[in-house]
């Protein structure tokens, strides 16, 4: 036994011809028309606002520009994968987001730290009383306490 399948009926496209006994010498889908009229449309429209006038060769460019064009979007599309789904698909694959290539975190620099081009000055205390400064001794050695002098500091 035999199962048949339904692969007979896709295959034909619906082809219009053009008016009965006045066909056109070129096959085109309903669906390549439906895409041809308004991308023609378009085409014009960029045209003009680009400063090309209306004459016979822009309108002609026009027209092979469209062809180009329509033959591109009707090759993507077909009776598995209308027209519908193809600009959802295209619409969905601008607007999903997209994996981050800087990267946000990770290892410390010290890029964002604000440098002055002279070294600070320690601030100088006066004690009250004294006259005279003695000398500073090295800090290192006032922080561990080696001198008695210099822990009131």
């Amino acid at each position: 036994m035999r199962i048949r399948t339904d692969d007979e009926v896709y295959r034909v496209d619906a082809v219009w011809l053009g008016p009965p006994k006045a066909t056109f010498p070129w096959r085109a889908r309903y669906v390549a028309w439906g895409v041809g009229i308004p991308v023609f449309l378009l085409v014009l429209t960029v045209e003009r606002q680009l400063g090309f006038g209306f004459g016979f060769f822009s309108t002609a460019w026009a027209f092979v520009i469209t062809i180009a064009i329509t033959r591109l979007i009707t090759s993507k599309i077909n009776h598995e994968r209308p027209l519908g789904s193809v600009l959802t698909m295209w619409v969905r694959e601008l607007r999903t987001p997209r994996e981050r290539t800087t990267g946000s975190g990770g290892a410390v620099s010290a890029s964002k730290i604000r440098v002055r081009p002279e070294r600070p000055r320690p601030k100088q205390r006066r004690r009250p009383g004294r006259q005279h400064r003695r000398p500073q001794q090295s800090t290192a050695r006032a922080r561990r306490g080696r001198f008695p002098d210099a822990v009131g500091r």
